[in-house]
């Protein structure tokens, strides 16, 4: 399944990321070639580099690859590399938890009830932002699946 889920997300970044890069050409050739700039560019790219940020967070979080700063798990022992990798798992689920899934959530409703939509697109907001919680699912499933294969290798 997480080769199936890794697999499915690399695929999903590279379409975004290529709608991405054509959609800034386009507002590049618009605005300086054609000297009438496209009104809805700029708004898409925001858009999809939300979307590539946060799947990308995600997809990173999968590879175990994220930015860190381990040097107590360098300079630690056996007994005291499980305790630190313990609150390090269980302070990402919970962050993940809180911030994405939950706040995302509320963001998501409350953009939907109150109907606010994209000035230039005039699509709905909410729809914009259900990637915060899908990939804090994601980063919370990640997250516990690299914890539990790591405490797998070690025994």
């Amino acid at each position: 399944m997480r080769v199936k889920i890794d697999r499915a997300l690399e695929i999903v970044l590279i379409f975004l990321m290529s709608i991405l890069v054509l959609d800034v050409l386009w507002q590049v050739a618009s605005r300086y070639v054609l000297s009438s700039p496209s009104s809805f560019t700029d708004e898409l790219a925001g858009f999809l580099l939300i979307w590539v940020g946060l799947l990308g967070a995600a997809y990173v979080a999968g590879k175990n690859e994220h930015l860190a700063i381990d040097l107590m798990l360098q300079r630690s022992g056996a007994t005291r590399k499980k305790i630190l990798n313990i609150i390090i798992t269980v302070s990402i689920v919970l962050f993940s938890f809180l911030v994405f899934f939950t706040g995302g959530i509320w963001l998501v409703y409350t953009r939907f009830v109150l109907e606010v939509k994209s000035a230039a697109l005039e699509i709905y907001l909410g729809y914009v932002y259900l990637v915060l919680p899908f990939s804090g699912l994601l980063i919370i499933y990640f997250v516990i699946d690299n914890f539990f294969r790591s405490n797998k290798q070690s025994e």
